[in-house]
């Protein structure tokens, strides 16, 4: 008898646990932009926290992929990064994490996600804090978020750039980029208030270290006190792997908020 009525206590924390476990974990929905913008009209994933929002609201995460995870499957998405962490991180788990997918052959437009977000923030706008909203890109998604910020140097509380660089100009024609979105130096020095930790990986074969260093040093002239690099010895081009794992990273992109 007794030990029926442990088993069953048993059972009941199980489920408790259970169900406090799911409470905190963001739900994962699929969407598409309501229009297209720059010639994009992206698909992508969107985490929103199950619990209520914090006093000022969720803050938010825009996660930019690499070029590998281009196309028209958003399952592609959570190869990497992120949305792949979702529920292993409480930042993550209390943030709204959007991930879009750039289509095949294509590259990240800054207006084009501009919009995006604009559009996720309207319609969440009540429970959205929008001094902390963040950014973070890795390889082909480092170079969009380096140019997301020369676009919008006042808008992110936070980026981190993961193995990616600026300038593009020589895949223009290839990718059929316009000019007015292409990445400009003199646009990213405005953002020299921005907290931005680079990440990059010495062996990188593919994006080279240079391309971070270029960035990081043409801030730091500008300067820049908020800017942090970490250079992974003896890593190759997966600098991503260490960098969102690591808890600290969460804490420190996180703990920022826009100040005005």
């Amino acid at each position: 008898m007794v030990k029926m009525h442990f088993m069953e206590m048993t059972r009941i924390l199980l489920c408790f646990l259970l169900c406090f476990s799911y409470s905190l974990q963001g739900k994962e929905t699929k969407s598409v932009m309501k229009k297209s913008v720059s010639g994009q009209k992206l698909k992508y994933l969107i985490s929103v926290p199950n619990d209520k929002p914090q006093k000022n609201g969720w803050p938010v995460l825009l996660f930019l992929h690499g070029a590998g995870e281009r196309g028209n499957d958003l399952e592609k998405v959570k190869v990497h990064g992120p949305p792949k962490l979702i529920n292993k991180f409480p930042e993550l788990k209390t943030a709204i994490v959007i991930s879009p997918q750039c289509p095949q052959g294509s590259w990240w437009i800054p207006s084009t996600l501009m919009a995006l977000l604009n559009e996720v923030i309207e319609i969440h706008k009540k429970n959205i804090d929008k001094k902390r909203i963040y950014l973070s890109g890795l390889s082909m998604g480092g170079y969009g978020s380096w140019n997301l910020i020369s676009k919008n140097p006042n808008y992110f509380a936070a980026a981190a750039p993961i193995c990616g660089g600026g300038e593009v100009r020589r895949l223009r024609n290839i990718l059929k980029i316009n000019d007015s979105e292409l990445f400009k130096m003199e646009g990213l020095i405005k953002a020299k208030e921005l907290p931005i930790w680079v990440f990059h990986g010495s062996k990188d074969d593919v994006v080279p270290q240079k391309k971070s260093e270029v960035l990081v040093k043409a801030l730091k002239e500008a300067g820049s006190t908020s800017i942090k690099f970490t250079s992974y010895k003896g890593v190759g081009h997966d600098s991503w792997t260490k960098t969102y794992n690591n808890p600290e990273f969460y804490r420190w992109l996180f703990s920022h908020s826009r100040k005005n």
